[in-house]
């Protein structure tokens, strides 16, 4: 049986990816003249014949969308996942899910499973996505719109909520109150957010004409933030520590606690990311509850709009959030 000449084939042959293959076939202009013709001399000389999903991408008869969501970020994923499947339902859009495990981080490997599919466009939502990342997401010309971070571009939009701001809120609320003594503790799934926590609090800190220094980094040696806790509040205290995640709040409520320091009394602890396991855990974690649903529904409706050529207002929409003060704080605000 002859085998049948694939996209796949195609960009093997000619040293390209499978996305400038595609932009070659659906007459894209982002690809330079000597790319093209090596691709198409490639596509010639195989036989290679675009099935329809292939052109499907370019001409948007496929209605299937692709969501790419990072492995490492599941357990907080269900209400975005649920907010992008009721809009898609209501606009008659499939979604098509691309997981991304933390050895993929290369953003091009990305959209090239995504093109490889015949979606007409993305939801990406990844903690894996630095800002070198987002210039390269600028690059493509498939309707893309991501979650959690703060970008735009031609075919590019984004929603997210302003964690510099709540962060920024929050210091300042502890620094008018004289507590000076806090820290954030590094993410390293995430250095996106983490950079956004840390230029609040220098914003904070700034305004009440100090200097903020208390960044908590985790040594790689470390495989997780638990074990360099455990050592580093044993010699080290602070008034208040904010963490991104609830699984890095619990370890430093954990170790502290190893280390007889009493929370809230000794050292308050706040987590940007509210989760339900923030209110499992004793004490519960104060947190900032995020518009989970709402993410992932205004995603949709933003790409939905992109797809239809219909206006938007912004292409970057920033959504609200609320502090939920609970047991490992000692004050609302």
């Amino acid at each position: 049986m002859i085998k049948r000449v694939t996209i796949y084939d195609v960009a093997r042959e000619a040293d390209v990816s499978l996305a400038t293959v595609s932009r070659v076939i659906n007459g894209s202009g982002v690809v330079k003249n000597p790319t093209r013709k090596k691709v198409e001399e490639v596509i010639a000389r195989l036989g290679y014949r675009p099935n329809a999903i292939a052109q499907g991408l370019a001409l948007r008869k496929t209605t299937t969308i692709g969501l790419v969501v990072s492995e490492a970020s599941f357990s907080h994923t269900g209400q975005i996942i649920n907010g992008i499947l009721d809009v898609s339902k209501i606009y008659n859009y499939n979604i098509m899910l691309h997981s991304v495990t933390d050895g993929i981080v290369d953003v091009s490997e990305i959209i090239d499973a995504i093109i490889k599919s015949g979606v007409d466009g993305a939801v990406i939502y990844s903690d894996k996505i630095l800002e070198a990342d987002m210039d390269i997401l600028r690059k493509y010309q498939v309707p893309i719109v991501v979650i959690g971070n703060k970008i735009s571009g031609d075919s590019l939009c984004s929603v997210y909520v302003d964690i510099e701001k709540a962060v920024y809120e929050l210091v300042s609320k502890y620094l008018s109150e004289g507590k000076e003594d806090i820290a954030i503790i590094e993410d390293r799934r995430n250095e996106y957010i983490s950079k956004q926590m840390v230029e609040g609090a220098k914003k904070a800190f700034k305004n009440h004409n100090l200097e903020f220094k208390n960044f908590i980094e985790i040594p790689s040696a470390y495989r997780s933030s638990y074990k360099f806790l455990v050592n580093y509040f044993a010699e080290n205290k602070h008034q208040m520590v904010i963490a991104n995640r609830d699984s890095q709040a619990m370890a430093i409520l954990n170790s502290a606690r190893e280390n007889a320091i009493d929370v809230p009394n000794d050292m308050e602890i706040v987590c940007v990311m509210d989760t339900k396991y923030n209110t499992i855990v004793r004490p519960n974690i104060s947190s900032f509850s995020i518009p989970s649903y709402d993410l992932g529904a205004v995603s949709m409706r933003i790409l939905t709009k992109m797809l239809q050529n219909e206006e938007l207002e912004e292409k970057e929409k920033c959504l609200s959030y609320l502090y939920n003060p609970r047991q490992t704080t000692k004050n609302n605000y």
